[in-house]
């Protein structure tokens, strides 16, 4: 039987160097080889999971990507948009207010470009490196964000994040997804947008039974795609929060290639 493969890049795919180690990657190759999908489902840019997706093949093996969360479905072999959802244009206004009220950074994203109208951070600049993009901060961030957006992102420290975010959440949750991927991220997608809403979607285009799929994960926003599959799996290094979702809990963590034990045990 033929399973479908979902994985989140950072912290589960991908060690703490951002690498994908040789034995991974060896078998991630293999399973396609022998006619299983791979999908990956990522909060990232378009331009920040391509090197991903070049080193694992998709395009030779008929891989698919959710980038944004999945505001955006690519087919990696075509090149077609399977899905797309953008951005409420009248959100951008009141949410550039909202960050510059509680020195919050916000930042989305122009082709190979991060762009903010707020102040730079550490935490941006991390996002920027992260996605091999170029970081360009505008004079007038409202104005200049005149194009379709699949997201926004907000930065924060740690101990402050939670309750922005339920602040946001109170706001516009209504209206918006609202999220954190990150401690210090908080994500405001479309509405109706997250990791396993975007998969079922692509599962009924594509014809996917959900009985074989197994999503593997680590923060916050994999959650829901990890409760949808049929299989949900937390990297030993997950958020406690994530493990409490799932089916199965790697022995080990991402550093210590433990995507293996779920390759194995499954495919």
């Amino acid at each position: 039987m033929k399973k479908v493969l979902i994985l989140d890049i950072d912290g589960t795919l991908t060690n703490s160097e951002k690498q994908i180690t040789p034995k991974t990657l060896e078998a991630l190759l293999r399973i396609q080889e022998e006619g299983h999908t791979i999908i990956l489902a990522s909060g990232r840019p378009a331009h920040g999971v391509k090197w991903v997706s070049d080193i694992l093949k998709l395009e030779q093996y008929g891989g698919y990507v959710l980038c944004f969360n999945g505001a955006r479905i690519t087919n990696v072999k075509t090149k077609e948009v399977v899905h797309q959802q953008c951005f409420p244009k009248e959100c951008i206004a009141p949410l550039y207010e909202f960050a510059k009220k509680n020195d919050m950074g916000l930042v989305t994203y122009e082709e190979d470009h991060v762009i903010t109208g707020t102040r730079i951070d550490d935490y941006m600049e991390f996002e920027a490196r992260l996605n091999y993009m170029k970081l360009r901060q505008v004079d007038d961030f409202v104005s200049y964000v005149d194009f379709d957006v699949n997201k926004c992102l907000f930065t924060a420290p740690v101990d402050k994040a939670p309750a922005l975010e339920e602040e946001l959440v109170a706001l516009y949750g209504e209206v918006l997804s609202i999220y954190r991927s990150e401690p210090f991220f908080i994500e405001a997608m479309p509405p109706g947008v997250d990791k396993a809403a975007s998969l079922d979607r692509l599962f009924k285009i594509i014809g996917v039974d959900r009985k074989n799929t197994i999503a593997c994960g680590d923060g916050f926003n994999d959650i829901s795609m990890i409760r949808y599959a049929e299989v949900g799996v937390a990297m030993a290094n997950a958020q406690d929060v994530v493990k409490e979702a799932a089916d199965v809990i790697t022995s080990k963590t991402n550093d210590e290639d433990g995507l293996l034990e779920i390759i194995d045990r499954f495919f």
